[in-house]
């Protein structure tokens, strides 16, 4: 709906996350063709016939941990609809040569790397101006590894309105934009709606936002008629300040954006004007996340039903750790809907009438992992009465920490996809 109504010059698709690119580094490490986002073929499919017919330019970190065969399946895609496109791509953020043993983490310790597993991926933040030699070059998709969220929105108005890299005011208010677009439905309603007291309407419907921005930064947030959500005030300060722990130094690769004078006002319905915000100077450093294999995670669940549920439940969490005692110390029981969350219910909910049991454990081997779900299982039989529903899984499990790192030791490349070529960017 938004490609093909919202009358766009630019298309944003921000789909990454510290964990999904490491995940992602995995699956490179199994097929080194893969390791792009699995949904990239599904969304292209849909939208480059829309967009190639509308004019408006994709640009996308869908790219996640090998962006170039990401650039290499859209040409395929695009081959297959008879759709003749440019796309450019922008490499350079893997850094896992560039590490250390000895480079200390900015978590709450500091630790080396040193202390961590095996290292699986380490992927800089980069910005505005790793994207814009890819947008100069007029290719209608433009795909990225890790780059820093804002920045997919920022790097088009700074193309377009021809912003210096040191205009900290400009790129200050353009990230305010970018962080407000970069979730996309949150700031529609989503993640905001809760009934009886933020009420959004046609939620199953939700429309996605879109901003109308000038050459100084400001604009107005939008969505397409007669789509679902709402945007506000409310809906937009609350994505405003959105995993934003300093809102007076905001840090991107590309400025330190200060949020604290950003003003939104209702312009009309699911309108709203945006001023404000400023900067200044970036970081001369590039954030690094970091994957390490982590040992693996095994869970198990089975639910308890009627009269006595939640005392049964209890009972069957304590005959799994006394059986995992000693195998699997690192061992958390839940009893879901009591619980789970925040460990009581500090005497706001009644006896359930229903529960579910969940059991689930750190350990170092996949066959540990197992034997976790393994042992929730055979409570059917071997546990209180009625349990029923069981289900249990084991998956590998990947940490992140994150580093800084000098700019000047990464080299972003671009490369264009045109026709049969592949050339490097200027």
């Amino acid at each position: 709906m938004l490609a093909a109504q919202g009358e766009l010059d630019y298309l944003g698709l921000e789909c990454l996350a510290e964990r999904t690119i490491a995940l992602a580094q995995l699956r490179k490490l199994a097929d080194p063709a893969a390791g792009f986002d699995p949904l990239l073929e599904r969304r292209m499919n849909a939208l480059l016939p829309i967009c190639v017919r509308n004019g408006v330019r994709l640009i996308t970190n869908m790219g996640a941990a090998n962006p170039l065969a990401a650039g290499r399946k859209v040409m395929a895609l695009a081959k297959k609809l008879d759709i003749q496109v440019k796309v450019a791509v922008v490499s350079g953020d893997d850094v896992l040569s560039l590490l250390e043993p000895s480079m200390k983490t900015i978590e709450a310790r500091g630790a080396p790397l040193s202390e961590y597993g095996e290292l699986v991926s380490a992927n800089a933040y980069l910005g505005v101006e790793e994207i814009l030699p890819a947008l100069a070059t007029d290719a209608q998709v433009v795909i990225t590894g890790r780059v820093a969220d804002p920045s997919l929105f920022v790097a088009p108005l700074a193309h377009e309105f021809g912003w210096r890299l040191d205009d900290w005011e400009r790129l200050g208010r353009g990230t305010v934009i970018g962080h407000l677009l970069e979730c996309a439905g949150q700031l529609t309603g989503g993640y905001f709606a809760e009934p009886g007291a933020k009420d959004i309407p046609h939620m199953a419907q939700l429309g996605f936002p879109w901003c109308d921005a000038d050459a100084d930064g400001n604009g107005v947030l939008g969505k397409v008629a007669g789509t679902g959500g709402a945007i506000t005030t409310r809906t937009a300060k609350e994505q405003l300040l959105y995993e934003v722990t300093d809102p007076g130094g905001y840090l991107t690769p590309d400025v330190t954006a200060d949020f604290r004078t950003v003003r939104f006002k209702e312009a009309s319905p699911d309108r709203v004007a945006i001023s404000g915000g400023t900067g200044r100077a970036r970081s001369s450093t590039y954030k690094v996340s970091v994957g390490y294999r982590a040992g693996f995670v095994g869970e198990g669940e089975i639910s308890y039903a009627g009269a006595n549920a939640v005392e049964r439940a209890r009972l069957a969490g304590e005959i799994v750790r006394e059986r995992l005692r000693d195998d699997v110390p690192d061992l958390r029981v839940d009893l879901i809907g009591v619980d789970a969350m925040h460990r009581g219910n500090f005497g706001h909910a009644a006896v359930p009438y229903e529960v579910r049991l969940r059991v689930a454990g750190r350990t170092r081997t996949r066959e540990l992992a197992e034997r976790v779900g393994e042992e929730v299982e055979q409570l059917w039989t071997n546990g209180p009465a009625g349990g029923g529903g069981a289900r249990r899984y084991a998956q590998e499990r990947i940490g992140v920490v994150s580093l800084l790192l000098e700019r000047d030791r990464v080299k972003p490349t671009v490369t264009v996809l045109e026709g049969n070529r592949e050339t490097q960017a200027a």
